[in-house]
């Protein structure tokens, strides 16, 4: 047991860390290859922060662990709202772009729906998997030629300039880009695996489902790349940024990190997770919702008293799923 604790441990910070060098060496690569910045902001940025939850997933799916790999990504939705948005509101309310408010939460809306009409007859099997994964696709075409079009009109892409100053803050060669983006990959995925192996080990320590632990430590690991990120943005004092990563990290996990892991292997869902887990998931997502939308403040805008309630409810999931390790 000991063992296990040092191997998720070890693999959760190799993983932090790797991901971040991963999209480092990723980012400048397409720059020197001549992708837009809007592309690399949307597609390598943007899987970039769940390489995590996607490795981790797909590596637990091909394993034989599928509780572990829905359960990292339901634990980061629920950690991402509960954990993070609540934490980062608390130190500094936050403003919500009329575009998440318009366009990425009610796809994040609909997506969770599916997802739980896919759950209802027990199993996510390989053609729901890529059900998901084509609707991720076509959420980021969408985007894409949205904001080119927004851009051809004179309006300023908020993510093409933040990606920009993101590259031109790491300079590198084509052929430092390359290895640091292939040292990043290698690392991502050996230490997905420590992670993995120590998860299941301990699940089995204790005698409980690999789908808690997936929900609790592995979810919230995961998720500390969204968390370094959004505090980033608020130093930045970019903070319309912030509920957008997290609806971004949410929207790619519950179509990219699920549908993977189901084309892996089909994904068997137990009744506990539709009744619990997705449901404190999408009750965090339609408050989320709510509270940009203006109510009980103006709208626009995550407020002290929000990110309170955030957290609260995050901690009391917590609390209920430790005591289900403990009994």
């Amino acid at each position: 047991m000991l063992l296990a604790a040092m191997a998720v441990i070890a693999g959760l910070v190799v993983l932090i860390w790797s991901a971040d060098r991963f999209v480092d060496g990723a980012a400048a690569t397409s720059a020197r290859l001549g992708l837009s910045p809007l592309l690399i902001g949307m597609l390598v940025i943007g899987f970039g922060t769940s390489a995590p939850e996607l490795t981790v997933s797909a590596l637990a799916a091909a394993q034989g662990n599928p509780g572990l790999a829905l359960g990292n990504a339901y634990g980061s939705n629920i950690a991402n709202i509960g954990l993070i948005l609540g934490l980062v509101a608390i130190v500094s309310p936050l403003a919500v772009s009329t575009s998440v408010i318009r366009r990425e939460l009610p796809v994040l809306g609909v997506a969770t729906l599916v997802s739980a009409l896919m759950m209802l007859g027990g199993m996510i099997g390989r053609v729901e998997g890529a059900v998901l994964l084509v609707a991720l696709m076509g959420f980021i075409g969408f985007s894409i030629f949205n904001s080119r079009r927004s851009t051809a009109s004179g309006e300023v892409d908020s993510l093409a300039t933040d990606t920009m100053t993101e590259i031109e803050s790491h300079p590198m060669s084509l052929k430092a880009s390359l290895t640091w983006t292939l040292i990043g990959l290698v690392l991502l995925i050996a230490s997905s695996r420590l992670l993995v192996w120590g998860a299941v080990e301990i699940a089995q320590g204790l005698g409980v489902s690999d789908l808690i632990i997936g929900l609790t430590v592995v979810a919230v690991g995961t998720s500390l790349p969204e968390l370094a990120s959004s505090l980033s943005a608020l130093r930045r004092n970019e903070h319309d940024l912030v509920v957008g990563n997290v609806v971004g990290s949410n929207l790619f996990n519950t179509l990219g990190v699920v549908g993977l892991a189901a084309v892996i292997a089909p994904v068997e869902v137990g009744t506990e997770v539709l009744l619990r887990d997705w449901s404190v998931m999408t009750v965090m997502t339609v408050l989320m919702a709510v509270f940009a939308l203006g109510w009980p403040s103006r709208a626009g805008r995550i407020t002290r008293f929000d990110g309170m309630v955030f957290l609260a409810m995050y901690i009391a999931y917590t609390t209920y799923m430790v005591s289900l390790v403990l009994t």
